[in-house]
């Protein structure tokens, strides 16, 4: 039988939304505890493309799998995507975990939502969640974030930080998701002084086409902004995002992170200092939410949006030189304090 843990300290948004709530392919990665049963499966997550190492999307969502292990002593599982994957693919996986007793079982990213739905259904005793997407269905939690929100954020942080007046935005999937990142973006540049420029690119049209999963695309379309000016280039491109963000660094230009906080990024430590800062969505503490919820006994469902008033979203001032560029700080404050009034409306699109 599952243990139930006496409650520790979540992160402060995630922590309200979840006590007001009452394989194919790939390879996987698990380990027991010392005190883990046989039987002792606890939550295991499906990546979405990129994978684990994208220091970013899919590392954020490991962090909260490593902390609900760490806490609760059970099994965990992390199942890498396949090239080319298809639904029927990610259905398959999502079912082998399931029947393998994991429970929670969350699928990391939008790309899941078909395969979520048609498994969810056929094991009505397991909790699923997943990312970035709303499935309907009485065991499953729909965990989406405020990403136009954040974004704005960052928007205001470049339209402060750069000096020719051009910034640009890459995404790395021409989606309505990715639209979000690039209308609050844009929102918070203009808002902020009018007179910036914000050049936008996206990669692929298609995920299947490397959008999310290519730095060298990533690279290619930053190093184009960049020629055309851009001082400031904010990408919302997963494991792309890497090539956007070694463009910068060579050419001495601000990055901006996003998803993780990717100053501190290990895999990133090269570049750091050319990363002003990252536009965050605390997916680590909404995975690992999940996990408690089934831990207490009261598995959370239905749609959990994490949004600025919850600490679901925000912005990083890790890097030092954040903090010295003139105003920035100020701005992303007084920006952050309209939203959560509801002064200022970000857009979605």
């Amino acid at each position: 039988m599952r243990r139930i843990s006496r409650l520790t300290r979540v992160a402060v948004g995630v922590a309200s939304l979840a006590l007001a709530a009452t394989a194919c392919g790939g390879t996987s990665s698990e380990s027991d505890s010392g005190d883990g049963g046989k039987d002792d499966k606890g939550l295991a997550i499906a990546y979405d493309i990129g994978g684990k190492g994208d220091q970013s999307f899919n590392d954020a969502a490991y962090a909260g799998l490593e902390r609900a292990k760490k806490e609760f002593g059970y099994k965990t599982a992390d199942i890498e995507p396949t090239e080319g994957e298809t639904d029927a693919d990610k259905e398959q996986r999502l079912a082998s975990l399931a029947k393998q007793g994991y429970d929670p079982v969350i699928g990391v990213g939008f790309a899941y939502g078909p395969a979520m739905k048609a498994v969810a259904a056929k094991y009505p005793d397991t909790t699923f969640g997943i990312v970035d997407s709303v499935v309907e269905g009485e065991n499953v939690a729909s965990l989406v974030f405020a990403e136009n929100e954040a974004s704005y954020l960052a928007g205001v942080a470049a339209a402060k930080a750069t000096k020719t007046k051009t910034v640009g935005f890459v995404g790395g999937v021409d989606i309505p998701l990715i639209h979000k990142f690039e209308a609050g973006y844009k929102q918070g540049v203009q808002d902020t002084d009018p007179k910036v420029k914000v050049v936008s690119q996206y990669l692929t049209q298609t995920a299947e086409e490397g959008g999310f999963s290519s730095p060298d695309k990533g690279r290619a379309a930053a190093e184009g902004q960049i020629e055309k000016k851009a001082d400031v280039v904010y990408q919302a491109a997963g494991l792309s995002g890497q090539g956007v963000i070694e463009a910068a660094a060579k050419a001495k230009v601000w990055a901006i992170g996003v998803d993780s906080d990717q100053y501190e990024q290990e895999a990133l430590a090269a570049y750091k200092d050319s990363i002003l800062t990252s536009a965050l969505k605390d997916i680590n503490g909404a995975v690992y939410a999940l996990a408690k919820s089934v831990e207490d006994g009261k598995p959370l469902n239905g749609t959990r949006t994490f949004d600025l008033k919850s600490d679901g979203v925000g912005l990083s001032d890790a890097n030092p030189k954040y903090a010295e560029v003139p105003g920035l700080t100020e701005a992303v404050d007084k920006a952050k304090e309209g939203i959560i009034a509801g002064s200022i409306k970000v857009k979605t699109e």
